[in-house]
């Protein structure tokens, strides 16, 4: 990495010390995420959805960048990093500083109008959330998943909020599960990769194929790929090293050491 140009792929395991969990580590909770064909066929999914996402986003809202995100940005300041490519939706990487940041599947911050194409600020429909259905109790001990969803069962008195420029359904600004990353975003992404000397993943086991995709251009263009992350994941027969650790200690350990 000294004297390269570095890309970087992140995933949930760079954020679980902000207290946002990993999708499949150790002690992951087991869930059945919404997909978007659910979520744009039914009301009661929207409903369904939008009950668990509202009491999520208090605490994935609130959620502060970590040692690992700072570290990065250090890098990113300091010449080694051109760029972070995440498949994380919590905004973490930009709050911690970092300032060539591709979001693969989005951002939960923003709210997306899926008729006319308004964009919202999440606390913005938060706040609506909160004055129709003033019934719902934040206090709640809840147990929040990597994506700011908690599941809920009753659903049936909940109101969500329509877009107040068209009357159109409103969604996060993610990519749902069966949805596509949007070809501009890969793109991005791609040419990200394809700028740098060397691939560094961390935290991530790359199930989801739009990393892997990544994976494989670096393999083709024969970057040195690292891969630092807690337990194997499908890009370890690829990597020249895998650090089989936790990627807030060992980004700010490789900041100290090339940036000394």
């Amino acid at each position: 990495m000294r004297g390269a140009r570095v890309a970087v792929l992140t995933g949930a395991g760079v954020s679980t010390d902000s207290g946002i969990p990993d999708y499949r580590g150790e002690g992951a909770p087991v869930r059945t995420p919404m997909t978007v064909q659910a979520f744009l066929a039914s009301e009661n999914s929207r409903k369904r959805y939008w009950a668990g996402s509202h009491l999520g986003w208090r605490s994935f809202g609130s959620a502060r960048p970590n040692i690992g995100h700072l570290a990065l940005a250090k890098l990113e300041a300091g010449g080694v990093v051109s760029g972070v490519v995440t498949q994380n939706v919590d905004g973490l990487h930009r709050r911690a500083g970092s300032r060539h940041v591709v979001e693969l599947h989005g951002s939960m911050d923003r709210v997306l109008c899926l008729s006319c194409g308004q964009h919202y600020a999440r606390q913005a429909i938060a706040d609506r959330l909160t004055e129709l259905n003033p019934e719902i109790d934040l206090g709640t001990t809840i147990r929040l998943a990597p994506d700011g969803d908690v599941q809920v069962d009753d659903v049936e008195a909940m109101a969500i909020p329509a877009c107040t420029v068209c009357g159109g359904v409103l969604k996060p600004d993610v990519v749902f599960f069966g949805e596509f990353v949007p070809a501009d975003i890969f793109k991005a992404a791609a040419s990200l990769v394809q700028s740098a000397e060397v691939l560094l993943v961390a935290g991530s086991s790359l199930v989801v194929n739009s990393g892997m995709r990544l994976i494989e251009q670096a393999r083709r263009r024969r970057l040195p790929i690292i891969v630092v992350n807690r337990g194997i994941t499908k890009g370890d027969s690829r990597a020249v090293v895998k650090i089989d650790a936790g990627a807030s200690e060992t980004l700010t350990a490789m900041a100290e050491a090339l940036l000394e």
